[in-house]
């Protein structure tokens, strides 16, 4: 894809409407299929460490944390997550579970990321970022398709898809894929005791009964083990789900579309002693139109669902109580405003939703976005968004019957955020594109554990003592150096201060836990186009240094050699070759130097 394409192409995930990316009044990145091809990125965390505006961070073979705009945690919970559309965040801990996320890196179309609040169209967790993966269409994706990799690190990988047509308006696919990955190193090179393995397969269909309809049904199915420390006992987890959606163009300045989806997962974590079996039932349902020739309104609601069992193996920990059906009801308005055609824009919406625990939330948004020339787009917003309660703020107690040392969070409301940003995309000449945002994010009510009594030192439970601020910018850009070599790539500044509100008393151990952020972040990708038919890419971050818990920073960089021979491609991927192993989130798993051969045949 050309600079002058990639610009050009719409992104939907800041109005819910294709826009393009050119003018978004939002920190928006695209990361398309083919730089994810070329990074040789293997799991979608990998693949989302190609945007700028997010921070990803390997804890050990399964496991990532990813977040944009701080509160980097193990239960990083204040960024939402979409596959097609189908969120995949889990209401146990409000984040998600990243070794429960792969899909074949070939049928992916792009990634659209947007760093800042989301909430007033993607809801509550949308706090700090929104990321959406969309899959390329079942008619894109006609023919065979096999790959087979095996290396270091990541030891095999396997992968087929076919995908045909009935008739000249009906198209599908099928996919299967397995993978076995090694165990990460402990600091003096030992093994990590974390080896995991995942088979994952899945469908697609697409009609078109007429150019105003399209009907998509799609599912996924997965199931996988993963090593424990210390017992080498073996976790698992599983799980499928179906979604199915009805889009109708009315005008090309009217349409809606109807989304339903069932999402069961399941895992039994050996460490935790815990066991979780979630059922979620969406309904989603949104409808755009014009007003005159100013106003381009979108509206919607929606409804959701989520059964949810935690048995617990012992009595030392759990969610109390074991089984929560928990109910999400939702509607949103917003207006897109032309203020002056062609070069200023007022976006104003809100979004109302009521959940179980806290009840009635409200996040509207401002946007406005200036467009002096066809180059430039000036932007600006101030947002309120808020994470909602999930099953760890209110239930988790230790043990799970009374005494409490921890008696869960039964007052526990939403973290509130009010956001501030301003923004500016360039492109100076035909190939150079920059993007800067800047924000300034104010936290109230955030997570705090204390004791639930003055001067009684147990039981603690979970509360809402703990605010602060977080500012920082976000530098991105693209350079078409020439037709046959392409640079990508950011940096990030971030900055946070947390402290306790008037009336608590929030430990420093605690407010740390809130997030372990690096303060500067690079990252560059270089895609490069050799004569006869091969490809040199390589990928290279540097990430500062983490404070609490202490990790050093790194610098490390991918390589792939490609060369294409008809429909066959052959190629070799080291990843973080810089040095033999590294610590990203926690000194007690490092990443280490691997490298991977693949195959991939496309009929």
């Amino acid at each position: 894809m050309s600079l002058a394409e990639l610009m050009d192409q719409d992104v939907t995930i800041v109005t819910k409407t294709p826009e393009r990316l050119s003018r978004s009044a939002s920190a928006v990145q695209v990361v398309t299929g083919e730089d994810i091809r070329r990074s040789g990125a293997m799991t979608l965390a990998d693949a989302l460490r190609l945007a700028p505006n997010l921070t990803v961070q390997q804890i050990n073979s399964y496991g990532w944390v990813v977040s944009s705009r701080g509160f980097n945690a193990v239960f990083a919970n204040k960024l939402l997550v979409m596959i097609d559309g189908r969120s995949v965040y889990t209401p146990l801990d409000a984040g998600v579970f990243w070794d429960a996320q792969n899909i074949l890196m070939e049928d992916i179309d792009r990634i659209e990321v947007v760093s800042g609040p989301g909430g007033t169209l993607w809801g509550a967790n949308a706090v700090n970022g929104v990321i959406n993966i969309i899959t390329k269409s079942a008619k894109e994706t006609q023919g065979l398709y096999v790959s087979a990799a095996a290396g270091t690190f990541l030891n095999n990988y396997g992968a087929i898809r076919y995908g045909g047509q009935a008739g000249t308006n009906f198209f599908y696919r099928v996919y299967m894929q397995r993978f076995e990955r090694d165990s990460t190193r402990t600091p003096n090179r030992g093994d990590g005791i974390n080896a995991w393995d995942m088979a994952n397969g899945g469908f697609r269909m697409d009609y078109y009964p007429s150019e105003a309809n399209t009907l998509t049904l799609q599912g996924d199915f997965y199931s996988g083990d993963i090593q424990n420390v210390p017992t080498s006992a073996v976790s698992g987890l599983d799980g499928q789900n179906v979604l199915g959606r009805w889009t109708h163009t009315f005008s090309e300045e009217s349409d809606m579309s109807l989304q339903l989806y069932w999402d069961r997962t399941w895992r039994r974590d050996i460490p935790s002693t815990i066991t979780d079996r979630l059922n979620t039932y969406d309904l989603d349902f949104q409808h755009r139109f014009a007003i005159g020739e100013r106003h381009n309104l979108l509206w919607g609601a929606g409804y959701r669902l989520m059964q949810d069992k935690t048995p617990t193996s012992t009595a030392i920990v759990g969610f109390v109580p074991v089984e929560r059906n928990m109910q999400l009801f939702s509607g949103f308005l917003q207006d897109e405003i032309t203020l002056l055609p062609d070069r200023l824009k007022l976006t104003l919406g809100t979004k109302l939703e009521h959940n179980d625990f806290s009840g009635f939330e409200v996040q509207p948004s401002a946007r406005l976005a200036w467009t002096p020339t066809e180059r430039q787009t000036v932007w600006g917003a101030v947002s309120r968004a808020v994470r909602t309660p999930s099953r760890i703020d209110s239930d988790y107690h230790i043990p799970i019957t009374p005494p409490y040392i921890i008696a869960g969070g039964p007052n526990f409301e939403a973290e509130r955020l009010i956001a501030y940003e301003l923004g500016y995309r360039l492109q100076p000449t035909e190939r150079i594109s920059l993007s800067l945002a800047t924000f300034y994010n104010r936290y109230t009510d955030v997570y705090s554990v204390e004791p639930a009594a003055t001067g009684v030192p147990i039981p603690f439970t979970i509360q809402n003592g703990a605010e602060g601020q977080s500012y920082g910018l976000e530098l991105s850009g693209v350079y078409q150096a020439a037709d046959w070599w392409r640079l990508r790539g950011g940096y990030t500044y971030f900055h946070k201060d947390l402290w306790s509100q008037l009336g608590h008393n929030v430990t420093q151990a605690v407010l740390a836990s809130q997030g372990n952020d690096p303060q500067n972040q690079i990252v560059l990708q270089s895609i490069l186009d050799l004569p006869q038919n091969f490809e040199l890419d390589t990928t290279a971050r540097f990430v500062s240094s983490l404070s609490d818990p202490q990790v050093p920073r790194y610098f490390t960089f991918d390589v792939r050699l490609a060369w294409h021979y008809k429909n066959m491609e052959f190629a070799v991927v080291g990843q973080n070759l810089w040095d033999r192993q590294h610590a990203e989130f926690n000194s007690a798993q490092e990443i280490q130097r691997s490298v991977y051969g693949k195959v991939t045949l496309r009929w």
